[in-house]
């Protein structure tokens, strides 16, 4: 693996179960997260995902890509356009570096329908052997 490298996409369907079942696990009980009356009434359009739900999916997807070796140091990531119901995420990542000691740094972007859902970098240490 070298910087530039690119990770296969994963695709996600967002569904109204992974929305509410993410908050749930993560215990954000905000309406907005599993109520879509509730959520209309402030605003959007339905009930959208959380961030800790985005987090994790991320985490996911990069350590998935790079293997059973692949270890999570850091994630860092910034929402933008919400992941409602009905549609889906892309995930893709690009490598930004490898270090010498075996830490590589991940470019993630998930987009959907709307546009770009999250934004971040994953820094990820590797052992020996992995992708």
């Amino acid at each position: 693996m070298k910087a530039g490298d690119e990770l296969a996409p994963l695709e996600i369907a967002v569904t109204r179960t992974l929305i509410v079942a993410g908050a749930i696990a993560s215990r954000d009980y905000q309406d907005v997260h599993h109520d879509a009356e509730l959520a209309r009434e402030k605003g959007s359009p339905d009930i959208f995902m959380n961030i800790l739900t985005t987090n994790g999916l991320v985490g996911r997807y990069v350590t998935d890509r790079l293997g059973p070796l692949a270890v999570l140091r850091k994630v860092a990531i910034r929402l933008g356009a919400p992941n409602y119901p009905g549609d889906t995420m892309v995930l893709s990542g690009t490598v930004n570096a490898v270090a010498d000691d075996g830490t590589a740094e991940v470019k993630v972007v998930g987009a959907n329908g709307l546009g770009r859902h999250v934004t971040g970098t994953v820094t990820v240490g590797l052992s020996r052997g992995a992708a």
